[in-house]
């Protein structure tokens, strides 16, 4: 096995300059004449705008600009839209608001922008946008998807009946009506997904520049998609071609979905930059995060399960309200749940199932992919009802689950809901986990914790996600004439690793030593092509790119390789970086064979000199799948939920780097476990005011929020692409959520408390203990 290559636990090759404080984030790029830029947002959630006064902040010092949404209409500028179709109940066309650059009539979250000011410095830009004086006029608002669903909810919008955008359903409605109608047992229950922020280390931030001699803008942005982000603006925004726009981005500071491709400051810093002739500037504060950027989550499923009398699942229906937020200012805002919900039918043989998702308007930011993007969501669901079901019916979950798994000889299996599973061994997870983490030997550790006053609860959820997809992506591979190489993605990295990752592919197909390999991502100048990084697509499909253009640089070299070695190329073998004459001992290394490659009087005649290639492909989905154990003790007379256990068992394919890869996977159950115990965006009903804009208020997971965890691999590569790859970036969240909740049900469920919603902060668990004791003294009462 090679030092470098696939499934080595290799240290990560950017860490060392990035520890080193030499990395190149958003805010350490300026350009020379700059200025900054501050966008003035709405403090309603819902209001008319009256009027709108620039001319005391257009006079103070260093102000050069304040730009309305007036301002950007009458420059004819475009703006995104979105172009999936949806319909309505009624089969009408799905209501999809735009969302404007600024907001010049109604404002309709708390964060909307309505002003831009730029000045030659960020204190004067900040001093000015005080100075705007902005006569409103509230109206009602409603930030609960669940209030905003009503048919007499204050309405979002005028020009729509009601806050229902469109309605979004999949599977077969009259098929799962009669696995219903025949089920013995029926179990429903209503569960809440809250709304939460990726809350990246790095902030969003750009820099937009004009060229005035070129006619061309160029985007400094931290951002997940260079090339969606150009596209949308050459097509969409300043409707020019694409050569005439260019965005870079060096190193991110944490992505996780959210830092998507529409966002309006991207248009209105280039758009100020062609208006001044100068370079503007805007890093988004850390207090302005929560109200400029896209949330996520923030569903409420009503989830039934028909089962046989011997606890054999018939069927499942799942209704769902969505909150998409004010607006949707493209198809970003349709991606999720929607797109990944098909897998909230689990690891198990369903054999009827139907979801219908209504997409709510409501007074709120706008909600969009965030790590797991549906998946998560879909595993909770279904977990937790697994667990309702045998609760309810009398069966252990552990043996309801076993009960209704699909085998691994059943693959590759079609779902109810659409999802191909290709292969896994779903059954062997579950066994792997529960012996790793002794599961049977629960009752001590718990009757340990109830002598220290606690209360101990585990809870196990067997899941699946759907990955990568039919998006395409490119890589190339370009040898320069001393042999070394530089390697170009069209993904790009904020934070996974993919310096070192792509690295080992290419060290494991071509033998190159990664010290002679310069990787470049994330600027759409140098590299052709690329869908960036989203839905743990990188490996199954960038790397499956540069597996595919590895294997032309393979095709040519062996021609050069024949000639030089005076064989036939049929004889010609490659391996570990050398090709070998068959039978002999007559070898020459690839990086010989690419130098002579520049030599054109070494090349068989007729051939192109030089060695560069690219590819791009197009990848199937994936299912990546595990099992989650997860341990807790509570605290009884605080609630306070402690996290003292947690396993995985993972099936992510061929493991690239398992270092890396348990990088992944403790990163994604932290955010699970924020998202189940503290995180939360709060509105204020009513008001509509945004409660949880900072770290005072959004509370976040911390190193003593976490316990140790094992990561136990359980491969099935897939045969859909080279590698062999299921993905990896979404896996520890997806698991995570249902795991952690079902543990703090199963602690709870002693005392009486049987539902709770997420988060189960200290508060909301003392109170659900507080009621279950008053109930029970309620019942020895009567």
């Amino acid at each position: 096995m090679m030092k470098f290559g696939v499934g080595q636990a290799v240290p990560r090759f950017e860490d060392v300059r990035l520890l080193r404080g030499q990395g190149r984030f958003q805010d350490d790029i300026n350009l020379h004449g700059q200025v900054h830029a501050v966008f003035l947002r709405s403090p309603h959630a819902h209001a008319r705008i009256r009027s709108i006064d620039t001319a005391t902040a257009a006079d103070a010092p260093g102000v050069l600009a304040i730009y309305t949404g007036k301002d950007y209409a009458a420059d004819g500028l475009g703006q995104p839209k979105a172009t999936m179709p949806r319909k309505k109940a009624d089969g009408s066309p799905l209501f999809a608001p735009q969302r404007p650059a600024l907001v010049s009539d109604r404002v309709r979250y708390v964060g909307d922008p309505v002003a831009m000011i730029v000045a030659a410095t960020l204190n004067q830009a900040r001093d000015a946008a005080e100075l705007i004086a902005i006569d409103y006029e509230p109206l009602p608002a409603v930030t609960s998807v669940a209030e905003a669903a009503l048919s007499d909810a204050p309405r979002v919008w005028d020009q729509n009946p009601d806050n229902i955008s469109h309605l979004f359903e999949r599977g077969d409605k009259r098929k799962a009506d009669e696995a219903f109608a025949r089920a013995y047992h029926i179990v429903r229950r209503r569960y809440v997904i809250s709304r939460v922020h990726a809350q990246y280390m790095e902030p969003r931030g750009l820099i937009g520049a004009y060229d005035s001699g070129q006619d061309r803008y160029t985007l400094y942005a931290n951002v997940n998609y260079p090339h969606r982000v150009r596209n949308m603006l050459a097509n969409q925004v300043f409707k020019v071609p694409e050569s005439k726009v260019r965005v870079v981005t060096h190193d991110v500071g944490g992505g996780f979905g959210t830092k998507g491709w529409h966002y309006v400051e991207d248009r209105l810093t280039l758009w100020a930059s062609r208006k001044l002739d100068r370079p503007v500037k805007w890093a988004c504060e850390r207090s302005e995060v929560l109200l400029a950027d896209e949330h996520a989550r923030d569903n409420i499923g009503e989830i039934e399960l028909a089962l046989d009398k011997d606890g054999t699942i018939l069927g499942l229906r799942l209704d769902m309200l969505a909150n998409i937020g004010a607006y949707i200012a493209s198809d970003r805002q349709l991606l999720t749940p929607f797109g990944m919900i098909g897998t909230v039918v689990g690891v198990y043989r369903i054999p009827a199932a139907y979801v219908a998702i209504r997409a709510v308007l409501s007074n709120t930011s706008p909600t969009a992919p965030y790590r797991g993007a549906g998946r998560p969501e879909a595993s909770y669901l279904i977990e937790r009802a697994i667990e309702a079901a045998a609760d309810e019916i009398g069966i252990d979950a552990i043996e309801l689950r076993r009960r209704n798994t699909i085998p691994a000889d059943a693959m590759p299996y079609q779902t109810a809901l659409g999802p191909h599973y290709d292969c896994g061994d779903f059954a062997k997870n579950l066994t792997m986990a529960l012996e790793a983490a002794d599961y049977a030997g629960l009752a001590p550790r718990r009757e340990q914790a109830k002598a220290r006053g606690r209360l101990r609860g585990v809870g196990v959820a067997n899941v699946i996600e759907q990955a990568a997809g039919p998006v395409p992506e490119y890589a190339e591979i370009r040898f320069n004439p001393s042999g070394t190489v530089i390697v170009l993605l069209g993904t790009k990295s904020h934070g996974q690793g993919h310096d070192t990752a792509f690295k080992q592919i290419l060290n494991q197909q071509l033998g190159i030593d990664p010290a002679d390999v310069q990787y470049i991502d994330g600027d759409t100048d140098t590299v052709a092509f690329g869908m960036g990084s989203n839905g743990s697509r990188s490996m199954v499909s960038g790397g499956s790119a540069l597996v595919r253009a590895s294997d032309k640089v393979i095709e040519k070299g062996r021609k050069i390789a024949a000639h030089l070695l005076e064989a036939a190329e049929a004889d010609i073998a490659f391996a570990e970086g050398t090709f070998t004459v068959a039978g002999t001992d007559r070898v020459i290394a690839l990086k010989e064979v690419a130098k002579a490659a520049f030599q054109p009087a070494r090349l068989p005649p007729g051939l192109e000199p030089g060695l560069y290639e690219n590819a791009t492909y197009l990848p199937s989905e994936t299912y990546p799948n595990s099992c989650h154990v997860a341990e807790v003790e509570i605290d009884p007379d605080t609630g306070t939920v402690a996290l003292v256990k947690y396993l995985v068992v993972d099936d992510v394919g061929t493991v690239i780097n398992p270092l890396t890869l348990k990088g992944q996977i403790h990163g994604g159950v932290a955010q699970g476990v924020g998202q189940i115990l503290m995180e939360q965006v709060a509105y204020e009903p009513g008001s509509g005011q945004l409660l949880s804009a900072s770290f005072m208020d959004y509370a976040m997971p911390r190193a003593d929020t976490l316990c140790d965890m094992e990561v136990i691999s359980n491969p099935v590569p897939t045969t859909t692409n080279p590698l062999g790859a299921k993905g990896a970036g979404e896996a520890g969240c997806v698991g995570a959520l249902p795991a952690v909740m079902i543990a703090v049900m199963d602690a709870l469920r002693a005392e009486g408390v049987r539902e709770l919603d997420m988060p189960a902060t200290s508060e909301r668990v003392w109170r659900a203990l507080r009621q279950a004791r008053a109930d029970r003294r309620a019942e020895h009462t009567n």
